[in-house]
């Protein structure tokens, strides 16, 4: 049975896109909503035909790609007056990239080039689409722990990684708090809890260490 279990998958695929297809052009052409049911039955046969075959860098580009291809269509359909589909594009790009870099990936010098990248990506769609309020500050914390993670985690410093995840994690609140409500100061509240993190390491465990 086993050995018919990619061309089941292929033929139930093919099936019931065509099924959703004629439903949906019989009885509401005016939207074409089989698009949905399509996108994730094309999930089966890819995954299950590289998954045996053992070809899980095909794997990451044709997901994203699949992906990519979905959310385009989706932002032409609903509303192609804004191209919010180019938001998720880079990022998803990211993923077959990462895989094929294998080992690689975990090094210092990928994640300084994807974070950096990433962030440049995101400033340049701020400024372009919609300078009016820098929401790039947003995506940019995020993908700022990569490379501190990556960094830390090579040289085994915990104590000083809480020390400059709680830095990265104040002057974002920091920057939120400016741009967004300048005229009332509520980031000491996260921050004060925050600064518990590297003190908490300091006592029960930094402490510990240098007194044995």
């Amino acid at each position: 049975m086993k050995k018919f279990d990619l061309g089941f998958a292929v033929a139930g695929c093919v099936m019931s896109i065509v099924f959703f297809m004629l439903v949906n052009f019989l009885t509401s052409p005016q939207y074409p909503w089989f698009i949905y049911p399509s996108f994730v039955l094309l999930f089966w046969p890819i995954g299950l035909y590289c998954v045996k075959y053992g070809k899980h860098k095909q794997l990451s580009l044709i997901y994203s790609a699949l992906i990519i291809a979905f959310l385009t269509a989706e932002n032409y359909i609903n509303s192609p007056q804004y191209p919010w589909s180019i938001y998720a594009i880079y990022p998803i790009f990211w993923w077959p990239i990462l895989v094929h870099l294998e080992k690689r990936a975990r090094t210092m010098t990928v994640a300084l080039a994807g974070s950096i990248s990433i962030i440049l990506y995101y400033s340049i769609l701020n400024v372009l689409l919609s300078p009016a309020y820098p929401w790039a500050i947003y995506p940019a914390f995020v993908v700022l722990w990569w490379p501190l993670v990556i960094y830390h985690t090579k040289k085994k410093t915990f104590f000083e990684f809480s020390i400059h995840a709680s830095l990265l994690i104040s002057v974002f609140f920091i920057c939120v708090n400016i741009i967004s409500t300048p005229n009332t100061i509520w980031a000491v509240y996260p921050i004060f809890c925050v600064l518990w993190w590297p003190l908490s390491m300091y006592y029960f465990v930094f402490k510990r260490k240098l007194t044995k």
